[in-house]
């Protein structure tokens, strides 16, 4: 029998991600459209962004934070390009980013003296094997697996290197031990409900120092320049973008924003992406054939929450059958209206992938959980008549 209640808010995609509760276009009605970004309103804007953001994760006073083109992949990169070089690297990857980061270092950046620590999905690499007289480059959170760092604690306060982290589907849903992070990015469209393009990058006073102590053997393209005859463009981390941003974005980031300070901030934000993961953990644990991917709690992601399937039946299939098993599964949900966007991402094990981060009510987690049983059972029932 299929389930009498059904989310009020049906969207679970990873990005982009649900809007904040309430949301409607009505919150762009004071954007500086048709302004120039340069103009004093559109800096205000800008600046706007900045400051909240900063009071909000708690980034220290002589933390740099701009906003920069092409979303995380373009702050990240915009760090890997002008930061790297200098030193040894320490890559570390267990999802698809992670391993996307690498290719890039040893493949774009033809970086020789590199280390890649790596591990599967499911699973955390051993982080004791990193060298922190090297340069580090990691995600806090595994979008694609469900897997994060449980804490900094395995950083060291006066390592050598410097740290780079992709934090995109951890910001404003888990704690970022600043002291320990060097360079962080993130975008919009993640744990705010934000739109897409526009990127955070937020730097450290070493950072800072490496950018203007070094130059890379490679040129960089315009949008990943940094510095004016060898000393920081500080116009950049004032809201002076390197290029034009969409104001209607810069608008939505600000509602975002006000809206998670009504929440009390940052630990209102991780209250309700912990409450998130709770709910599932509530159901998985009574499931009879739904399980975690990680599969240790402790780096268990409250964000990118993400599942596979125990049922023996399940497992005896083929790679190819289960992923096809899996996407029917979603499809089921889809165009029932409950559930939009909750298929694994296509490098990972078949499952599901269910986005828990603040925007998204506990509720309506709540009212989906049912029709992922009803919809398995229907897959499993239709698998077993064919056979």
């Amino acid at each position: 029998m299929k389930p009498n209640t059904r989310p009020a808010v049906p969207y679970f995609s990873s990005g982009p991600c649900a809007k904040r509760p309430g949301w409607s276009p009505a919150a762009l009605s004071d954007a500086a459209v048709a302004r120039s970004h340069r103009a004093k309103l559109g800096k205000a804007k800008l600046a706007e962004v900045i400051d909240r953001t900063r009071a909000i994760l708690g980034v220290p006073a002589d933390w740099r934070i701009g906003i920069v083109p092409a979303s995380d992949t373009g702050a990240f990169e915009m760090a890997m390009w002008t930061l790297l070089g200098a030193r040894g690297v320490d890559a570390l990857a267990w999802e698809s980013f992670g391993s996307g980061w690498v290719t890039d270092i040893l493949k774009q950046l033809k970086l020789t003296d590199v280390r890649v620590i790596e591990a599967d999905y499911g699973k955390l690499p051993d982080l004791g094997q990193v060298d922190f007289s090297r340069d580090v480059v990691f995600t806090w959170n595994g979008t694609t697996s469900g897997v994060r760092v449980p804490n900094g604690d395995w950083i060291p306060a006066d390592r050598e290197g410097l740290t780079l982290c992709d934090a995109t589907s951890a910001a404003f849903a888990m704690d970022l031990p600043w002291d320990k992070l060097d360079a962080v990015t993130y975008s919009w469209q993640k744990v705010l409900g934000g739109e897409a393009q526009h990127g955070m990058l937020i730097l450290s006073p070493r950072a800072v120092e490496r950018l203007e102590s070094y130059k890379p053997a490679w040129p960089l393209p315009k949008l990943f320049r940094m510095t004016k005859n060898g000393k920081l463009n500080e116009g950049i981390f004032k809201g002076e973008t390197i290029n034009t941003p969409s104001m209607l974005c810069v608008e939505d980031q600000i509602d975002a924003l006000r809206w998670a300070e009504s929440l009390g901030g940052l630990k209102g934000l991780i209250a309700r992406s912990q409450a998130n993961l709770k709910a599932v953990e509530a159901w998985v644990e009574k499931s009879d054939w739904a399980a975690f991917l990680p599969e240790t709690k402790e780096t268990r992601s409250s964000t990118s929450i993400c599942l596979v399937i125990k049922d023996s039946w399940f497992t005896g299939l083929s790679a190819e059958a289960q992923a096809a098993a899996a996407k029917k599964l979603a499809a089921l949900v889809e165009a029932e209206g409950v559930g939009y966007d909750i298929g694994a991402y296509r490098d990972a094990p078949a499952g599901l992938r269910i986005w828990g981060g603040a925007t998204v009510e506990t509720s309506d987690i709540e009212a989906l959980l049912p029709w992922l049983d009803w919809a398995y059972a229907q897959v499993k029932n239709e698998a077993a008549k064919a056979a």
